[in-house]
């Protein structure tokens, strides 16, 4: 029998939270924790500051047509690719905050409406996935989601959110090409196709 220690052994339990401290309320926000928690050693930590970015929920899709065996991606401006050695413009997924009394898939259908013109048949769940919990406590819910691409692609936002949209129609093989070369470069985009790699023959015989 193995001697090993299994992981998990801890729960939020085992965090002491001295102090919470609201730095920034406003469309995202910004709290400082005073805290400690238990050390696999035993014991405890120090008591230590972590300035946090409280970011609400998303969800993400990767809208996919089996029969042409072709994706959407959304092409749009991010300027926290800005200083980089790259354009600031990313190819992305369909993707919305999720909203107080939404569910994940009801925010799918209403970001695939506004951001593509898009109409998902079903939706397939991946994963779900923190995003960055050293610094921020949003969750990304991942979806694929069954299309069909005719007549799909051109621009698309809502206005009054400063949102300016390219839905670009591609080949999966195309896409999966862009993530070898690295020019798709965020996670949500990245975990989704290498996820639909292992899946397309699967899809493709049942998504019919």
């Amino acid at each position: 029998m193995s001697d090993k220690p299994a992981p998990f052994q801890f729960s939020e339990k085992d965090v002491r939270i001295e102090n919470r401290e609201t730095l920034y309320d406003g469309f995202f926000g910004m709290e400082r924790l005073r805290l400690s928690h238990a050390r696999f050693a035993g014991g405890y930590t120090e008591t230590f500051d972590r300035e946090m970015f409280v970011r609400g929920d998303a969800t993400c899709v990767l809208p996919y047509d089996p029969q042409r065996d072709e994706v959407v991606l959304l092409e749009q401006f991010r300027p926290g690719a800005l200083g980089r050695d790259q354009s600031p413009w990313l190819l992305e997924l369909v993707a919305g905050m999720n909203e107080a009394g939404e569910s994940p898939e009801d925010v799918a259908h209403r970001e695939a409406e506004e951001e593509a013109g898009l109409e998902f048949r079903r939706l397939e769940r991946i994963c779900s996935y923190l995003v960055s919990p050293g610094g921020t406590t949003e969750m990304v819910s991942l979806y694929c989601g069954h299309v069909s691409t005719e007549g799909a692609g051109g621009l698309y936002g809502i206005e009054a959110e400063h949102e300016d949209i390219r839905a670009h129609v591609m080949a999966a093989d195309e896409a999966l090409r862009m993530i070898a070369d690295g020019r798709i470069n965020n996670a949500a985009a990245i975990i989704a196709l290498q996820w639909l790699t292992l899946q397309r023959a699967r899809l493709q015989e049942e998504w019919v």
